[in-house]
């Protein structure tokens, strides 16, 4: 996003990069919000220029990431989110540009790999629950190599992807357990 506006800029003649970068962090939650569905999206960067506290924005740059496991959904998604750029665009008196810098397919855990899973802490004692992931892990790129599973173990007050994460050293070690059974389980099959 882009200005023509300088600090003494009478505010209905301003080009406010940020401003248009504000509207557009809505537009992305409104957007995966509007549907039902366990889509989600965030805009977790932005960085703006000058950055100075007296003069306005001149550009700001952002990210926008989305997920499902619907390609379709996301194609629609980004759909209504270029759509409300071009309206954001035209009332903040700014240029917004979209360009897509990755995108990695949606992949689904195989439900073999699943079900070995499920099996391997059965002798080992934890409970096991199966849990959708929106987050992108490794396990979506080694999708494309071959069937993929996860296994996932308890963090301390279930805290995840936050740098107050912790997962305690034991809890640990019987995930990698339940890897090396699934690991053996799924070698003997093939």
């Amino acid at each position: 996003m882009t200005n023509r506006g300088g600090d003494t800029t009478p505010i209905a003649d301003r080009h406010d990069a940020l401003l248009a970068a504000a509207h557009l962090t809505v537009a992305v939650r409104e957007a995966v919000t509007r549907v039902p569905g366990r889509q989600v999206g965030a805009v977790g960067h932005v960085e703006v220029t000058p950055n100075s506290p007296n003069v306005i924005p001149g550009l700001a740059r952002m990210s926008i990431e989305l997920r499902d496991l619907s390609p379709r959904t996301l194609t629609s998604l980004m759909d209504d989110i270029r759509a409300r750029a071009r309206d954001i665009a035209a009332n903040t008196q700014t240029t917004i540009e979209l360009t897509r810098t990755m995108q990695a397919a949606p992949a689904s855990a195989t439900p073999a790999g699943q079900e070995a899973i499920e099996r391997a802490p059965q002798s080992l004692g934890p409970a096991t629950s199966r849990l959708p992931s929106g987050a992108g892990h490794d396990a979506q790129m080694m999708a494309l190599l071959g069937p993929m599973g996860m296994i996932f173990v308890p963090s301390v007050g279930g805290v995840s992807h936050s740098p107050r994460e912790l997962t305690q050293w034991d809890e640990c070690a019987r995930g990698a357990d339940v890897l090396l059974r699934t690991i053996l389980e799924m070698d003997a099959v093939a």
